[in-house]
């Protein structure tokens, strides 16, 4: 179910409110671009800073305007166990596909840690739940014997790698075999990851250029050598605006780049600031290699 362009949805804001109206208008953009699978209150989303109310609303209007088009993988992590648990049964019964869970940031748990963080919401909820690893922000890594672990459990479907290393894929292919889906959480090696096993990604980039992902993704795992040209030469054409996104912290390059593209406006909460200059420099410079500006 979960493979493809899956778009790490940005949550657009005016005068520090959900931004309703271009939030749906979002969400359509992408089912009419070919995105795979919509992932609405991941950090992309700035679940950081919505409140409970505002992460639960982000969710269900995702699943109300989706009306069944895309799967959707709704964003439950915390770094609180009973916080996640509680997340991912609101997402469940709002009718998500499926659940995003990061791994818990700042605690720094024991890797019997995380599987009985992981562990105790598999025991509270029937849906697939997607681990998120991503080192770079939450000072823990989680190794592939404990993932695993994991997957002896019902609900534990797969990963979203963003350890940016590529033999981390090798590795738990190697030990848990085809059927753990492995979704790269790292644009800029999407294309390496596919051909060495992964079947997708959860994107940045895809906010801005849906299409372009998502034919990339098609044909990356294509058997056509002419397909894998086309997806190698729309990776060399996204490659710098891939990098711009994360000169300064995501998604306030992104949200700069979706109000060029008349998407949304570029409001972001703090901590994260909107971007300096010479940053806006580099996004539009990246936006017209990519022709789309």
């Amino acid at each position: 179910m979960f493979k493809g362009s899956n778009v790490a949805l940005i949550t657009p804001f005016k005068n520090d409110k959900l931004d309703t109206e271009n939030y749906l208008k979002l969400i359509n953009f992408h089912i009419e671009n070919g995105t795979n699978g919509l992932v609405p209150a991941g950090t992309t989303g700035e679940s950081p800073t919505l409140s409970h109310e505002e992460h639960q609303k982000v969710i269900e209007l995702c699943v109300q305007e989706a009306k069944g088009k895309l799967p959707i993988i709704a964003g439950t992590g915390s770094n609180s166990t009973e916080e996640a648990i509680s997340l991912t049964k609101h997402a469940e019964k709002a009718g998500a596909d499926g659940a995003l869970v990061v791994t818990p940031y700042y605690n720094k748990p024991t890797q019997e840690g995380l599987y009985q963080h992981y562990k105790a919401i598999n025991d509270n909820t029937s849906l697939p739940i997607i681990i998120y690893n991503i080192p770079s922000r939450c000072v823990i890594d989680m190794s592939v014997d404990t993932m695993a672990r994991l997957f002896e459990l019902k609900n534990i479907a797969g990963v979203k790698d963003a350890t940016g290393d590529l033999n981390r894929l090798d590795e738990t292919i190697k030990k848990l075999g085809t059927d753990f889906i492995q979704l790269t959480g790292e644009d800029g090696l999407a294309f390496e990851f596919n051909k060495r096993g992964g079947v997708g990604i959860i994107s940045v980039t895809a906010n801005l250029a849906p299409k372009l992902c998502s034919d990339f993704q098609k044909y990356s795992k294509s058997k056509s050598d002419n397909e894998i040209k086309e997806a190698e030469r729309i990776d060399q054409m996204l490659q710098p605006l891939h990098k711009s996104l994360f000169i300064e912290s995501n998604p306030a390059p992104t949200k700069y780049a979706a109000k060029l593209l008349g998407l949304c406006s570029d409001e972001i909460r703090l901590p994260l600031v909107k971007i300096k200059k010479e940053t806006e420099i580099e996004v539009k410079k990246a936006l017209s290699i990519a022709k789309l500006i």
